[in-house]
C-alpha cells in the first residue's frame, strides 16, 4: 500500500505551464531566426549590380562579422542567462535583433551592412543558451532527450519559414523586405513573449522539477550536492567552465558548426551558381536542409531516451561520420534539382541530431540545470567560432578550389568531431541521491493522493 502524495507528472497546474514555456520558448526561437537567415536569401539581389552589387568577399566580410560577434556574444550571455534569467537576457537581445534587422533593410553602404550585421549577431547569441536553460528548469533528465529533440526542431523550422519569408517578400518587394518582414514577424513574437514565458516552475508557486518527478538531480562537482549552491552563483559557472565533459563538448561543437552554417549561409547561393534558380527558388531548396531536421531530431531524442538510457553519444557519432561521407561527394553527383535538394535533405536529416543533442540536450545534462546556460554558452560559443569557418570559407574558398573544395574540407570536420567523441560513448552526468516528491501548495486540491 502507498501513502502520501504521488507527483507523477498530472498536476494539470504543473502541467500547463510546462507545455506554455515549451511552447513560447520554441517560438522564441523561431522569432530569433526570422531576422538571423535575412541575408542568406537577401544576398542573391544584393549582389547583383541592380542591387547593391556586393562581391563574394564583401559578402564574407558581412556574414563573418556577425558570426564574430555571435561567438563572442554566446560566452556572455550563456554566464547572463545564469545569473539573471532567460528572461532579461532574451527579451534584450529580441528588441536589438528588430533594430538591427531593420537598419541592414535600411543600408546600402558595405562598411554599414558589416557594423549592423555585427550588432545582429551579438543580439542572436542571447537567444539560445538561456531558452535552454529554461527548458531544463521545466523537463526532467528522463525526459530531456524526446522534449529537446521536440524543442530543438524550433532551428530547423524557423529557418524554413525564415527562407521562405525572406525569399517571397524580398522578390515581390526588392530585398530590403527580405530584412523588414522578418523583423515584424519578430514583433509578434517579442510580444507573446513577455505574456507567456516564466524562467522556474519556482516562480510561480511550484516546486523544482526533480522534485515534482521524484528525479536524481544532476550535479556538476564530484563533491557537490543537490541543494549546496544557489542556481547560477559564481561556483557553479566556474565548475562548469573547468568540467572535463562540457569542455570536449564545446570541442567537439567547434569542428560540427561549420558545415550547418555553411549550408544555412550559402546553399541559395550554391543553388543558384549551379542550377540557375531564382531567390525564392533557390531559398525554398536550400531549406531542405532545415526541413529535414525536425524529423532527425526528434528521432535521435526518442532514440536517446527509450533506447539508450538517455545516453546522446551514440546517435552523434554515427550521424556525424554518416554526415561527413554525404558531404565528400555531394558535388560530384549531378547537378539537377532533385539531386542537390535530396542531398541537402539528407545531410539535414544527419546533421540536426548531433547539432541539438550536443548544443542542447548534452548541455544541459552535464552543464546541469544551475548551469544550463553557462554550459551552452560555452558549447555554442566555441561552436560559432567554427561557425565563422563555416560561413566565410565558401566565399573564399570557392574562387579557389571550387565548391568540391569546400565540401570536401567541411567533410573532414565532421568526421573529426564524431572521432572526438567516441572515446565518451556511454558517458552520463553524475548525479544526488533522489529528490523527494512534494505537493506544491497551490492548488491543492488538483493533486492526485493514492492511500
Amino acid at each position: 500500500m502507498q501513502n502520501g502524495p504521488k507527483l507523477v507528472g498530472n498536476n494539470w497546474k504543473y502541467e500547463r505551464w510546462r507545455w506554455q514555456v515549451f511552447a513560447i520558448t520554441w517560438l522564441a526561437y523561431v522569432g530569433f531566426y526570422q531576422t538571423r537567415k535575412a541575408f542568406a536569401v537577401a544576398k542573391i539581389d544584393m549582389g547583383k549590380t541592380a542591387g547593391l552589387g556586393l562581391t563574394e568577399l564583401q559578402m564574407s566580410w558581412i556574414d563573418g562579422a556577425s558570426l564574430l560577434t555571435y561567438a563572442v556574444g554566446q560566452f556572455f550571455w550563456g554566464i547572463c542567462g545564469d545569473r539573471y534569467g532567460t528572461r532579461k537576457v532574451i527579451l534584450v537581445g529580441m528588441i536589438g535583433s528588430v533594430l538591427a534587422a531593420v537598419a541592414m533593410g535600411s543600408s546600402s553602404v558595405a562598411a554599414m551592412l558589416i557594423l549592423f550585421s555585427a550588432l545582429q549577431g551579438l543580439c542572436q547569441s542571447t537567444g539560445w543558451a538561456p531558452l535552454v536553460k529554461n527548458i531544463g528548469a521545466f523537463f526532467s533528465q528522463r525526459e530531456r532527450g524526446t522534449i529537446m529533440g521536440l524543442w530543438c526542431t524550433n532551428y530547423a523550422i524557423g529557418g524554413l519559414i525564415a527562407s521562405y519569408l525572406a525569399g517571397k517578400f524580398g522578390e515581390m518587394f526588392g530585398w530590403r523586405f527580405a530584412f523588414w518582414v522578418p523583423a515584424l514577424a519578430l514583433v509578434v513574437v517579442c510580444i507573446l513573449f513577455v505574456l507567456l514565458q516564466r524562467n522556474r516552475p519556482e516562480d510561480i508557486g511550484l516546486p523544482p522539477i526533480e522534485v515534482y518527478h521524484g528525479e536524481k538531480e544532476a550535479v556538476v562537482g564530484v563533491s557537490e550536492t543537490a541543494a549546496e549552491e544557489q542556481e547560477g552563483s559564481w561556483r557553479i559557472v566556474i565548475e562548469v567552465l573547468k568540467s572535463p565533459m562540457v569542455l570536449l563538448l564545446a570541442t567537439v561543437y567547434f569542428f560540427m558548426k561549420p558545415t550547418r552554417y555553411a549550408i544555412l549561409l550559402w546553399a541559395p547561393k550554391y543553388l543558384n551558381s549551379q542550377l540557375g534558380t531564382g531567390m525564392a527558388k533557390s531559398g525554398a531548396l536550400g531549406a531542405l536542409f532545415e526541413l529535414a531536421g525536425p524529423v532527425g531530431v526528434l528521432l535521435a531524442g526518442v532514440v536517446s531516451d527509450k533506447l539508450l538510457g538517455a545516453r546522446r553519444t551514440p546517435v552523434c557519432v554515427v550521424c556525424l561520420i554518416a554526415g561527413g561521407i554525404l558531404l565528400f561527394f555531394i558535388d560530384k553527383l549531378p547537378h539537377t534539382q532533385l539531386m542537390l535538394g535530396g542531398c541537402l535533405f539528407l545531410l539535414g536529416f544527419l546533421l540536426f541530431p548531433p547539432d541539438a543533442l550536443v548544443s542542447g540536450t548534452a548541455a544541459i545534462d552535464f552543464g546541469t540545470k544551475k548551469g544550463a546556460s553557462t554550459a551552452a554558452g560555452l558549447i555554442n560559443g566555441c561552436g560559432s567560432i567554427g561557425a565563422i569557418v563555416g560561413g566565410t570559407i565558401p566565399g573564399v574558398f570557392h574562387e579557389r578550389w571550387g565548391w568540391n573544395g569546400v565540401f570536401v574540407s567541411l567533410s573532414v570536420t565532421l568526421v573529426i568531431a564524431g572521432v572526438l567523441l567516441l572515446p565518451k560513448w556511454n558517458a552520463l552526468p553524475k548525479t544526488s541521491p533522489p529528490a523527494s516528491p512534494q505537493v506544491p501548495k497551490e492548488p491543492r486540491s488538483a493533486l492526485p493522493v493514492t492511500t
